[in-house]
């Protein structure tokens, strides 16, 4: 059996991904294709639009195999992190043959060339680095400059100006990083671009856009506008409007669940992270994931100024640091992911279980195959921590706080009976 896996955030799930998850079996020739998933939080800083089983639900419906979660300091973190934590743990399944990612140039060769520069960080390009991000430019920017004018190649440099081709720089570093024995492989991002908040006329729309037309249900419970360019309508349009968009299974769920347990936005924990925030601080602060001293002592500045989640990450952000770095360094805070922590995870050897969310009821003897191969303990039951060691347990509290956490907003927002981690059983579909 030859086993491809995937690294995804389905947030929504749409008619792109659908492609992927075809595409990687057919240019592979793998027979199944295992997910690695964001859970409740995703790596651009935000919580995800729906809970992470009604996300994992979509992707077996529609020919993932098996849905793995991805620990959430590494959901979150920055791309190299986000990077990391995921290449390791398809890696740790002891299963997998291929990764397959999304790109925009579809060029494994100058993907690997650039990733091979930034691993090595050759002195001339440190220099020229150092010298972008004293001009006052955020990382993404300076990085680019750097790598225009180290490799004299616009081509190359254009590579890091777009988000999936700069993550599968990052997949193609952490397997180089990690002696991977797993083969990359890359297909053309389809349709929309990453960030595009209005509908293709195709059937090809990007996640942002799919989040922006949600947002616009014509409902009360909307607590943030996304962009976009949609009229208030009813929601009964907006399936209307998906059902190119997305596949049928993945629209009858989104018909099922809405005002139950989606849509989720920044702003419903507005209250939480301020209740954080007014326990913190400019001192305490740097202990956590993506804040600096200057982070730091602008959110503290700034505090009196805070009247919602999405507001105050917007006033905080500066020309040096981006929107996503700014809606990291809050998330951190309010799930709490220190810096130390994530350190001694990574030392200690990245993973310490594998989370399975949910699998197809047709592959369960894929289930039983990798119990056998990974290093890992596959962890089915919560019940079954006790056997983790202690850095594993703390790392696994640390997810099912942020998962109940989310679960709390969803109850409070939608008056439904909250759905605790501990009870939560293994998705079959």
């Amino acid at each position: 059996m030859k086993i491809v896996g995937l690294i995804t955030e389905y947030n929504p799930f749409h008619n792109g991904h659908l492609y992927h998850i075809k595409e990687a079996k057919r240019i592979t020739g793998a027979d199944t294709a295992i997910v690695v998933m964001s859970g409740d939080y995703v790596q651009r800083g935000v919580p995800a639009i729906m809970p992470k089983r009604l996300r994992a639900e979509m992707a077996l419906k529609c020919g993932a195999s098996a849905v793995f979660e991805l620990p959430v300091c590494y959901a979150t973190g920055s791309a190299e992190y986000f990077a990391l934590g995921a290449v390791s743990l398809l890696d740790s399944l002891g299963v997998v043959d291929y990764i397959c990612f999304g790109s925009e140039c579809n060029d494994l060769d100058a993907l690997s060339h650039i990733a091979d520069i930034l691993i090595r960080e050759p002195h001339d390009y440190r220099i020229l680095l150092k010298n972008n991000l004293k001009k006052g430019s955020s990382f993404p920017a300076a990085r680019q400059n750097a790598m225009l004018e180290y490799t004299k190649n616009p081509a190359y440099a254009s590579l890091l100006n777009d988000p999936n081709n700069i993550l599968g720089i990052e997949y193609l570093k952490a397997m180089k990083k990690l002696n991977s024995p797993v083969s990359p492989f890359t297909i053309q991002r389809k349709g929309s671009h990453y960030h595009d908040k209005s509908i293709d006329a195709g059937r090809f729309s990007s996640a942002s856009a799919i989040r922006s037309l949600l947002a616009y249900s014509g409902s009360a419970i909307s607590t943030e506008q996304m962009g976009g360019s949609f009229e208030n309508t009813s929601f009964s349009s907006i399936l209307g409007d998906l059902e190119e968009q997305v596949p049928s299974s993945c629209l009858a769920l989104l018909k099922d669940y809405h005002r139950v347990e989606y849509p989720v936005y920044q702003n419903d924990f507005s209250l939480l992270l301020k209740y954080k925030l007014l326990n913190k601080t400019p001192d305490t602060l740097p202990r956590y994931m993506d804040v600096s001293e200057e982070l730091a002592n602008r959110i503290c500045d700034r505090l009196d100024n805070f009247f919602n989640y999405k507001q105050f990450a917007e006033l905080i952000k500066t020309r040096e640091v981006t929107q996503t770095r700014v809606n990291r360094a809050l998330l951190h805070i309010m799930l709490g992911t220190k810096k130390n922590d994530v350190e001694e995870y990574i030392e200690s050897g990245r993973h310490f279980y594998a989370r399975l969310i949910g699998y197809r009821k047709d592959n369960e003897k894929l289930i039983s195959h990798i119990s056998k191969a990974s290093p890992l303990p596959l962890l089915m039951r919560l019940s079954e921590q006790e056997s983790l060691p202690a850095i594993g347990q703390k790392m696994l509290r640390n997810d099912l706080l942020a998962s109940n956490l989310y679960m709390s907003v969803v109850t409070d927002k939608y008056k439904t009976a909250f759905q605790n981690e501990y009870k939560q059983g293994i998705l079959k579909v």
